[in-house]
């Protein structure tokens, strides 16, 4: 659902604190995934400055004006052609900007067109959209109830004699026919040795009997992005396969129970990893533990052994651990949860028990 302007309005004054706290006369956001959150804005070129007490103005260009008029109806917005000329003219005092994602140019032209002290804002707003409110969740669920049904209706076959091309297109309409608005990424979908190789692009290789097959998708609603993995046995597993599968579901799961409000990120990194060194697999896992996920596929907070913080309530993160075994095949299972005060909310509710497709 598109947040309310309740919602919105909540939001900037959150940040609006963080900007107060910071003693900035203002924050000059740029980055089009935080003007949406902060202004509900979905048009390729805007931007908000948002003043401490949570009050702005949105500047937009002419081509969007129609559409900043329906979309961010609670606030002034400036019409101009140049945004960075817009933005320059109503600075003054010291401002915070997106440096973390501004280019050099930009910089460099609004620093040459203002006489403001413009600092480097120590992602404020990303750190606000780590914690999701009633509207994001609601989002978020139903890009995970999507990418699950999808799944389980392409699984119920048939699978042998497909390419993995085919499969992920036909995955990917499914979502779309359900009720997504977008793929939230370009599927992985990988088969038989190919399986081992993360983030493998869907080729022409036809599926087999006896191949592990590795589905790494999501549906995408209202912006927020849902992100689930699955790997299944097309046929009977051999035991090599029901090891690796049983490794890697062990590790997630103690990833997904680690999942709980005020947990230390870098403890529940730290303890997967040695949950498959104990099974033997540890350099076989390759890749990240999981990351944030929202309006961004990727987003803040990252697992790490190095990160300092802790898991905040209505925290969307993922879960996935892998095992890749070079010209054999991997397995990878992932899943999009919610942190709680208690049990973590799994949003893709699929069985992570080995599946074999006859």
């Amino acid at each position: 659902m598109r947040p309310t302007d309740d919602q919105l309005l909540a939001r900037r004054a959150a940040v609006g604190r963080t900007v107060a706290r910071a003693d900035l006369d203002g924050l000059a956001v740029t980055t089009l995934v935080n003007v949406r959150y902060l202004t509900g804005f979905t048009g390729s070129n805007g931007a908000l400055l948002l003043n401490p007490d949570g009050t702005g103005t949105f500047v937009t260009d002419g081509r969007y004006r129609d559409q900043a008029a329906l979309e961010v109806p609670d606030l002034e917005v400036v019409v101009e052609r140049d945004l960075v000329a817009a933005l320059a003219s109503r600075l003054g005092g010291r401002w915070g900007v997106e440096t973390h994602t501004m280019s050099v140019d930009t910089h460099r032209a609004l620093l040459d067109a203002t006489d403001a002290e413009l600092v480097a804002a120590e992602r404020p707003v990303e750190l606000a959209r780590e914690v999701k409110d009633d509207a994001e969740v609601a989002s978020l669920r139903e890009a995970c109830a999507i990418s699950v049904a999808a799944l389980e209706g392409l699984l119920a076959g048939p699978l042998v004699g497909r390419s993995e091309r085919d499969l992920a297109r036909d995955l990917e309409w499914r979502m779309l026919g359900l009720g997504a608005e977008a793929i939230a990424f370009e599927t992985i979908l990988a088969s038989g040795e190919n399986s081992a190789v993360p983030h493998h692009h869907p080729g022409s290789r036809e599926v087999s009997p006896g191949d592990l097959l590795k589905v790494d998708f999501g549906a995408r609603v209202d912006g927020y992005h849902a992100d689930c993995t699955r790997t299944v046995v097309v046929g009977h597993a051999d035991d090599w396969q029901r090891e690796v599968h049983a490794a890697v579901r062990r590790a997630q799961s103690l990833g997904v129970r680690a999942l709980r409000e005020d947990a230390p990120v870098a403890e529940i990194d730290v303890a997967v990893r040695a949950d498959l060194e104990d099974s033997g697999w540890l350099e076989h896992f390759t890749t990240g533990l999981g990351h944030g996920v929202g309006l961004l596929i990727h987003e803040d907070p990252f697992f790490s052994a190095r990160h300092a913080g802790r898991l905040g309530r209505r925290t969307t993160l993922t879960m996935e651990p892998g095992i890749y075994v070079p010209g054999r095949g991997g397995v990878r299972i992932e899943d999009t949860v919610l942190v709680t005060a208690d049990e973590p909310d799994v949003l893709t509710a699929l069985t992570t028990e080995l599946l074999e497709i006859v």
